[in-house]
């Protein structure tokens, strides 16, 4: 079994695997539209992690995780928690492109979506608002900025050659908004 990560799982899949390979799928962008009260996040401050959105003419890069035997339980029972239940995700197959150049055909893969129906859904905001709510959200994995930039750091090494307008135009507003928290914070100190 190959199992598709777009999100936190490119750098803490969290479950044992046989093999990865870093490529894409065809058919959905990444965005920052679901909502997370659990692992970057909390009920009162819900932070923004990914999911995929149909989009005929994109492409989104991440990681496929081979696991086999006894691999495959205990992977799909981890994720299921940590995808399904706590983060509202179903499941899809869906066709990975791996990234090496000598890569056959395409793997059939699992992949964990949020959709518009599960009640963690946020949707679309600017990137200023997606910034903004990340900057104060926190959960048990650790702070929504680490997820953000984790996640763009990724794409930077793995994938140079990719697009992820949505993801890097989120990374700069929340860079810019950041020396005005910290310009704001040292006032405070002084005074």
């Amino acid at each position: 079994l190959w199992i598709f990560g777009y999100g936190s799982l490119v750098w803490r899949p969290g479950f044992e695997f046989t093999s990865r390979k870093v490529g894409f799928i065809r058919g959905y962008s990444r965005r920052f539209w679901q909502g997370d009260t659990f692992h970057r996040g909390s009920e009162k401050m819900p932070g923004r992690v990914v999911t995929l959105q149909e989009d005929c003419g994109a492409c989104t890069w991440g990681v496929a995780y081979e696991v086999r035997g006894e691999q495959i339980a205990a992977s799909l029972e981890y994720l299921n928690m940590r995808e399904a239940v706590l983060g509202g995700y179903d499941t899809k197959l869906v066709k990975f492109h791996p990234q090496e150049k000598d890569a056959e055909e395409p793997i059939l893969a699992l992949v964990y979506i949020a959709t518009p129906q599960n009640p963690s859904y946020l949707g679309p905001a600017s990137e200023e608002d997606i910034a903004a709510q990340i900057i104060v959200s926190s959960g048990c994995a650790g702070h929504n900025i680490e997820y953000l930039l984790r996640l763009a750091d990724f794409m930077r090494y793995f994938c140079p050659q990719a697009e992820d307008k949505h993801l890097f135009s989120i990374e700069e507003a929340l860079i810019s908004i950041l020396p005005c928290l910290y310009y704001t914070e040292e006032s405070l100190e002084e005074t």
